[in-house]
């Protein structure tokens, strides 16, 4: 099935410009997406909108969705595995990298375990034409913990910008720029949903992996939204058309919602590509450097800013190694 963004979903996108998945059709996962990889370790459970993905000794598991996207809104709830975690990795993103394997793109929900007491984080990453060298990662902690209930997880892409939401709270938006080139975003991609064992790079550079006395570690996924132009996988060709000025509408937050993205940042983030001076001399044009931000992400590691870049290999391989407070804010 799919949804596209006519001039019948006109409020809807209203809707999506807040960052909500609220009123926007939450689709069955037979309607939507099939599985990628682990066998049994997918389960769909009665109601057919939610989904199980299991992390074992043996393999991870993943969903993919049926249709390629260009430009929409992408959201699900997420609850992610308990107790020990550590060098296990949930994702919830859009690639097209098994169609453009040398010049693929990609935006990335990438949830990162951690050692018993220790919080789970959040790494947000955004790749164009195969821009990984250039990498536009950034890393946060969070104001709950995501393993107690379920938390909303959005991605907003348009032809000009592209918003990451957390609970609909904005914590990432990208402009695009003249000078970003093709880095921007802009073929067709598939949405992807894994859990996969990232022992060698996910919790401090690889100290420590994943223990698997603790498995199988389980992440739930509910509330499945696709509400995107749909495209033929070989003619490269959208089946719909956004409507008249609905970039207009889809460009932008609102202004407390930029205080709440402002606010996060100060609170929550722990690593910016921008400030990284072991991977860039000079910051990407895009970055717009903040000298109290620069000082305060220092403390999180005063030579890289944060940590240096992670090895980002395919997510979907199926072996066991590889990808196989609000008001606060």
């Amino acid at each position: 099935m799919r949804f596209h963004l006519g001039l019948l979903a006109i409020c809807s996108v209203l809707v999506v410009a807040s960052g909500s998945s609220r009123n926007l059709p939450i689709i069955s996962f037979d309607e939507g997406y099939s599985q990628l990889f682990g066998d049994e370790n997918l389960m769909v459970l009665e109601d057919g909108k939610s989904v199980h993905l299991s992390l074992d000794e043996r393999t991870g598991s993943g969903f993919v969705s049926h249709d390629l996207y260009l430009h929409g809104f992408f959201s699900a709830s997420i609850k992610l595995p308990a107790d020990y975690t550590a060098g296990v990795v949930v994702a919830f993103y859009m690639s097209n990298g098994d169609m453009h394997e040398k010049n693929h793109d990609e935006l990335d929900f990438e949830f990162l375990g951690n050692i018993r007491g220790k919080d789970w984080r959040i790494q947000t990453n955004v790749y164009g034409n195969g821009s990984t060298s250039v990498g536009r990662e950034e890393r946060y902690g969070l104001w709950f913990d995501p393993s107690e209930d379920f938390h909303h997880y959005s991605i907003l892409w348009t032809e000009n910008q592209i918003t990451f939401y957390v609970d609909n709270v904005p914590i990432r938006e990208i402009k695009r720029t003249e000078a970003m080139g093709g880095d921007f975003p802009s073929k067709p991609m598939s949405l992807y949903a894994t859990i996969w064992d990232g022992s060698n790079w996910a919790t401090n550079g690889g100290r420590y992996r994943v223990n698997y006395k603790y498995a199988p570690y389980i992440t739930q996924f509910s509330d499945l939204v696709l509400h995107g132009c749909a495209v033929d996988p070989i003619e490269q060709s959208s089946t719909c058309d956004l409507p008249p000025n609905s970039e207009s509408i889809l460009t932008g937050i609102t202004p407390d919602q930029l205080s709440k993205m402002e606010n996060f940042r100060k609170k929550h983030m722990q690593y910016s590509y921008c400030y990284d001076r072991t991977r860039y001399k000079v910051p990407p044009s895009e970055c717009a450097i903040n000298p109290q931000e620069a000082e305060r992400l220092r403390g999180f590691d005063p030579v890289t800013f944060g940590g240096g870049r992670r090895h980002h290999g395919k997510r979907h391989r199926r072996s066991r190694s590889s990808r196989a407070e609000a008001s606060a804010i």
